[in-house]
């Protein structure tokens, strides 16, 4: 296939699009990059790959550069809610009022398959013990709003030969080339590593989370399925849900191979708690997690320990919110 990604360079694309270069598809990446021009390593001079470095609102850069793909995986977004809020004028110009003009753009280019990446947040907080794709969303914040407005702006231009699909991913977690160190297992296994301490805010909240392979495999899965399989569908992808201080518990125990570390739980009035089930596409599509929690954990200590990370309790390219504040985006 020809593959467009959008918001390729991110956190997620940095593994996504070299693992869809070594299964022989070509790709184009469309990207600011914010977080570095060199991602992809020695896959920049890849023969099946073009990067464009542009901006998502540029529909005229957009409709030019679609021209000839069949697949389109969206993951372009201000991501999380703390840099959304640092300009939530900026987030919805890229996060909701981009949209419509790309989704349109894609169909009139002949792309065939679209897969957008929205968030389990948009469920908002659930006292179901499994919460499944049918159920109400209620999201708490202009972000994951958005994104749920987004699966309906996807979804009303559904039609036979305009193949689209929706996945709610759970918390990304573990290394990759372009570095988040601002999600929960990251941030506590950095911390953990680089300072020996562990801070826990409250502990009883429920957190998904998967491995970034495990969300590459997803993405991978899903564009090779045929095509009445995904159709108008939505998945949740994750692997478990954690209380966050088991995850803090977690990560205290395999860092604990490296070094002493200790574990502190601060009271707070957050009780923020999200839990997933990702029992449909394991049932509807036969894909399952490969990868735990400790996984993710024991590739970021690896990480470390390669010195791969330069300077990870202050480099702002790990951090999206250090990074908005930086680049003064408009």
């Amino acid at each position: 296939m020809k593959v467009f990604v959008a918001g390729g360079a991110g956190y997620v694309g940095s593994k996504l699009v070299p693992a869809l270069l070594d299964r022989g598809h070509e790709v184009i990446v469309y990207d600011l990059y914010l977080y570095g021009s060199d991602i992809f390593g020695t896959y920049h001079t890849h023969e099946n790959l073009q990067e464009i470095q542009a901006d998502i609102r540029n529909i005229d850069r957009v409709k030019e550069s679609l021209k000839g793909c069949d697949t389109v995986i969206h993951l372009a977004c201000i991501s999380n809610d703390p840099s959304f809020e640092l300009n939530p004028s900026l987030g919805k110009s890229i996060n909701l009022d981009a949209f419509e003009p790309f989704v349109l753009a894609a169909k009139a280019c002949g792309v065939s398959r679209f897969i957008y990446a929205s968030s389990s947040s948009v469920y908002g907080i659930k006292e179901e013990a499994n919460v499944t794709e049918e159920m109400s969303l209620e999201p708490l914040t202009d972000y994951s709003r958005f994104k749920a407005e987004c699966e309906k702006i996807l979804f009303s231009h559904m039609d036979p030969s305009f193949t689209c699909c929706v996945l709610r991913p759970a918390t990304v977690c573990g290394y990759a080339p372009r570095q988040r160190l601002d999600v929960v297992v990251n941030i506590m296994t950095n911390l953990a590593y680089n300072t020996g301490h562990i801070k826990v805010m409250g502990g009883n909240q429920l957190r998904p989370n998967i491995h970034i392979d495990d969300m590459v495999r997803a993405y991978l899965h899903v564009l090779s399925v045929p095509a009445e399989k995904i159709q108008g569908e939505t998945f949740n992808v994750g692997y478990d849900n954690h209380p966050v201080l088991e995850l803090g518990k977690i990560v205290q125990r395999v860092v604990g191979n490296k070094r002493n570390v200790d574990l502190e739980i601060i009271p707070s009035n957050d009780n923020r708690s999200y839990h997933v089930s990702s029992k449909k596409i394991a049932e509807q599509l036969g894909f399952t997690p490969e990868h735990t929690i400790e996984d993710a954990v024991e590739s970021l200590l690896e990480a470390f320990e390669g010195r791969k990370l330069d300077n990870p309790l202050e480099n702002m390219y790990y951090f999206n919110i250090k990074r908005m504040k930086s680049v003064h985006l408009q």
